[in-house]
């Protein structure tokens, strides 16, 4: 419905504007006279034909180009909902749409370093695998390994085992990392969902700016009866009251 409108609205100014110059055209061919009676049927036609593809709602029956006002903004309040779908479709979509915009640096930088740490473990994680793979293989032809070894250092029968163990355990550990970022990520997103959503649900709440905290002595009952013109096991203590 939404980009329906949209669509009528274009067509709706496009045809107001081809009607007017054809307007200032016959009006500069006719006499003064004339020009004061000229009647703005193309405009009224434009209108009653947009109508009718309009939904025949209360609200959109009758539209009116000259009557639309321009919006508020100090009074606007966000949707809830749409700020929601609005931030599941497109990251960040919700704090634009709730006019939030210094939220966004804060969202697409944490995105953007979760990416960068999912695409380097990832990268780290396939070296140590394929060197893990090519040092437990018997074909000497298959050396990836060597990149990963010190200047001068090889890999002799005597310490194989232990750049085996060192080969598994980082791999092991690159991907471990690789599979944080990626719930990192997850966790980035999910939190602009719903900050967007509960940004745009307390839009509406008030808070008074009278704030104030008032102290005051009271007595704490602590039975029902009366013995000797008091309160039974009652008590003195102090009471906060807190307005706002």
């Amino acid at each position: 419905m939404f980009f329906r409108l949209i669509i009528a609205f274009i067509f709706l100014v496009t045809g107001i504007l081809t009607a007017s110059a054809q307007k200032d055209s016959i009006e500069a061919a006719l006499p003064e006279k004339a020009v004061e009676t000229l009647p703005d049927r193309a405009v009224e036609t434009l209108i009653d034909s947009v109508s009718k593809i309009l939904p025949k709602a209360d609200s959109v029956a009758a539209v009116d180009i000259r009557k639309i006002e321009k919006r508020d903004w100090t009074t606007w309040t966000p949707n809830p909902n749409r700020a929601l779908w609005l931030a599941l479709v497109i990251p960040g979509g919700g704090q634009i749409y709730n006019r939030k915009y210094w939220k966004l640096p804060i969202i697409y930088g944490g995105m953007m370093g979760c990416i960068y740490a999912l695409t380097w473990n990832n990268m780290m994680y396939r070296d140590y695998s394929q060197a893990y793979l090519d040092i437990m293989d018997s074909d000497p032809t298959t050396q990836s390994y060597n990149k990963f070894l010190h200047l001068g250092a090889t890999i002799t029968a005597a310490n194989e085992e232990r750049y085996k163990t060192l080969f598994k355990s980082r791999k092991d550990k690159y991907r471990r990392w690789r599979d944080m970022s990626m719930f990192c990520l997850i966790g980035v997103y999910a939190l602009s969902v719903i900050d967007a959503y509960v940004d745009a649900e307390l839009s509406e709440f008030d808070i008074s700016k009278d704030l104030s905290l008032k102290v005051a002595p009271t007595v704490i009952p602590g039975g029902s009866t009366f013995s000797s013109g008091s309160l039974e096991n009652s008590a003195v203590g102090v009471n906060l009251g807190l307005r706002f």
